[in-house]
């Protein structure tokens, strides 16, 4: 699902997002709610941010990558924990393009996600290449979700990977 957010671009740069588990729900500006694999997935945009809400049988797990006054905690490169009954992976990666690239690369992230029944993007008004956008989908009984984050000031796209195992005591 594609939709155009009706609100001023607020993260201005990539290297302003923070990385947190167990936040709140957040106010949101877009959303879609999945169920996937016997889980609810909840995926949000928050301005040029992203929060994702998974709630199963098993427990409950809430990501968030933004812009947070007072967060002390950068966006990693990589997170591997225990939480609950779940196991919790995440990785990021930050990439710069060339000034020409950026715009089709942009393009070609947003056709990927806007016609997929799990995905949901979001686009600013005035800046068609500033947009946040996640997809998310479950594979062997895991949830995954990918994000894919948007500055096009600085031809910048910011890239993360989660993956949700569920373990089964025998």
């Amino acid at each position: 699902m594609l939709t155009t957010i009706h609100t001023a671009y607020s993260d201005t740069r990539a290297d302003d997002l923070a990385w947190a588990l167990g936040r709140e729900p957040l106010p949101y500006l877009a959303s879609l709610d999945l169920d996937l694999g016997g889980a609810r997935v909840r995926l949000r945009v928050l301005g040029a941010s992203h929060q994702v809400l998974l709630d199963s049988g098993d427990g409950s797990c809430s990501e968030t990558v933004a812009c947070m006054p007072g967060s002390r905690t950068p966006l990693p490169l990589g997170v591997s924990k225990s939480l609950g009954a779940f196991e919790y992976e995440f990785a990021a990666h930050v990439e710069r393009l060339a000034p020409g690239s950026f715009a089709g690369r942009a393009q070609e992230l947003l056709a990927l996600v806007a016609d997929h029944p799990h995905g949901l993007a979001g686009t600013f008004p005035g800046e068609p290449h500033a947009f946040t956008a996640l997809l998310a989908q479950c594979r062997g009984g895991q949830v995954h979700w990918r994000t894919w984050h948007a500055y096009p000031q600085e031809h910048r796209l910011v890239f993360t990977r989660t993956r949700i195992i569920v373990r089964r005591e025998l």
